[in-house]
């Protein structure tokens, strides 16, 4: 019997601890029942606790990842981490889209190592929404969304780059609504995801297997969001499943719709 698993592609750094980029991509995807390919934007030195360098990988050298892939897989949604600059992300993201048109893409704009290693800032608004008028969803966490707007406050700024794509803002460090998430939609729409504990074990990675989450269960035929909330109940039980900052992907009781 032929495996209907949808294939999808992760773009993002190689982590060595596996708690994030591309190795967690991959280990989410898995778990939540799609089949997940990776492609490596840079090389990181670090651990759970301490980040010591990153060793970016040329345009040249990403693309030629993607295309050997290219060759036997087409793929409807693409998860995009870590990468170095916004100029880059414009040059990946014009290559994907001429391949496939239709690609959905999803942009976890890391912009600082959870150990304080800070990436880039963001100095051309104008080429941020360009980019994101070619994305389906971003999902910055509130920090990055402040470096992602003009003004001072997370939720404004996701609001107006709602205008070009989905955001997804993750609320880990709202201190006044701790947990709480909110999608704001293209069409104006925005939608609460209360915490549903707490009880939480902070986790080296969380972001980056929260917009994998949402990615596979997107793959899977699920709404924008259905797949948010599936991926609100899948990141939870990732922090709950040990006391360290290294989480567990198997026997998390939301891995469903098989």
């Amino acid at each position: 019997m032929s495996d209907t698993r949808p294939t999808i592609l992760s773009i993002a750094g190689f982590d060595p601890s596996a708690g994030a980029g591309v190795l967690a991509d991959v280990k989410t995807f898995e778990a939540c029942g799609v089949y997940g390919m990776g492609v490596v934007s840079a090389i990181t030195y670090q651990n759970d606790i301490e980040f010591k360098k990153v060793e970016w990988l040329s345009i040249s050298q990403i693309i030629e990842q993607i295309e050997v892939l290219q060759k036997r897989f087409k793929f409807e949604y693409i998860k995009i981490g870590l990468i170095e600059n916004l100029e880059i992300l414009h040059q990946l993201i014009s290559h994907l889209k001429s391949g496939n048109p239709t690609t959905k893409i999803i942009w976890d704009p890391i912009l600082k190592a959870s150990a304080g290693f800070e990436f880039y800032n963001i100095k051309n608004q104008n080429l941020l929404e360009e980019i994101c008028s070619q994305l389906y969803l971003i999902t910055p966490n509130i920090p990055e969304a402040l470096q992602l707007g003009t003004i001072k406050d997370a939720e404004k700024n996701s609001q107006h780059l709602s205008k070009f794509c989905n955001v997804y803002l993750k609320g880990g460090h709202n201190e006044e609504g701790k947990g709480v998430d909110i999608l704001f939609t293209k069409d104006k729409k925005h939608t609460l995801f209360p915490s549903t504990t707490n009880i939480i074990f902070p986790k080296h990675g969380s972001g980056c297997v929260l917009s994998s989450a949402i990615t596979a269960y997107l793959a899977k035929g699920l709404s924008l969001e259905q797949a948010c909330m599936e991926a609100k109940k899948y990141v939870t039980e990732f922090l709950l499943s040990n006391d360290s900052l290294l989480g567990y992907h198997s026997n998390l009781t939301s891995i469903a719709h098989e």
